[in-house]
């Protein structure tokens, strides 16, 4: 459901120069806007890729369309973009929001802890199910991931959870790369997708503990995609519908080469499947 809104916090690090805003709903979002300085593609990616997230079950913030009034814009001349030695303006109108899990006061966000607690986190398996989404859609950009600490019974449906347990959490972010970026293409590489933190893939000994996400993508239903596209803003597409069908189809067309595109991750450089077996 669309948001609007209501205090700027802070600027955040990173090429889209996006905004963590508070909105009408209580919760924070980092935003990115249509005229962002990496495309306004970026946005469409975005989104798409949150729904394709959310259909394959894997962990990442939620999305949603974030209004930003005039009034919201002149009551915080802070919000705005500098690209070269300018400083560019926000238009009003819809723009892309991730949601932040918790509080910015209260709940501390790493994108970074020691392999001794990566090895730790309670959903360290997604790091397995990102690795499929990123083949799949040509993620040009590393695997970024953020961590924090919460109850986990809040976060992951595993049952028998204690009431009260706490833990490390991950979550898959920035998918403003899918697709190539503004290119929206698929170009084969054998590092797209890898995580930095090869202990992630430590245990990992055949294609068969991709699943269930690869069976996931290989039976990716159409009409997930059909739902984002009517979901979009006009504004964000503008005269690039033809361009982005188009895209859309190879995508799909890449659903039945998905045991061949992880396969080839193998060969990237620094071994990082050492279990995998090629019997």
């Amino acid at each position: 459901m669309p948001v609007n809104a209501r205090h700027f916090i802070r600027k955040m690090r990173g090429g889209a120069q996006a905004h963590l805003l508070e909105a009408d709903d209580g919760h924070y979002y980092i935003v990115k806007f249509q005229n962002n300085p990496q495309h306004r593609r970026i946005l469409v990616n975005e989104w798409i890729a949150g729904e394709i997230l959310s259909h394959l079950q894997i962990a990442a913030p939620e999305q949603r369309l974030v209004s930003l009034s005039r009034e919201f814009l002149d009551d915080n001349p802070e919000v705005g973009l500098r690209i070269g030695a300018r400083q560019t303006a926000i238009e009003p109108g819809w723009h892309f929001g991730s949601r932040h899990p918790g509080t910015p006061q209260s709940t501390a966000i790493y994108d970074f802890i020691p392999d001794a607690l990566l090895g730790q986190v309670a959903n360290v398996e997604q790091f397995l199910a990102s690795l499929v989404f990123d083949r799949w859609v040509a993620n040009a950009d590393g695997r970024q991931s953020i961590f924090f600490r919460a109850q986990l019974k809040d976060w992951l449906v595993h049952p028998g959870i204690p009431p009260r347990k706490l833990g490390f959490v991950a979550l898959m972010i920035d998918h403003g790369f899918a697709f190539n970026g503004p290119h929206w293409d698929f170009p084969e590489s054998a590092i797209t997708g890898l995580y930095p933190r090869r202990v992630v893939y430590s245990k990992v000994r055949s294609i068969h503990d991709f699943d269930p996400w690869l069976s996931r993508v290989i039976h990716f239903p159409e009409e997930v995609l059909d739902r984002a596209l009517r979901q979009i803003p006009p504004g964000w597409i503008g005269e690039d519908y033809a361009a982005l069908e188009a895209m859309l189809e190879k995508l799909l067309a890449r659903r039945k080469r998905m045991p061949e595109l992880l396969e080839g991750c193998r060969n990237a450089a620094g071994a990082p499947f050492p279990l995998w077996s090629t019997a």
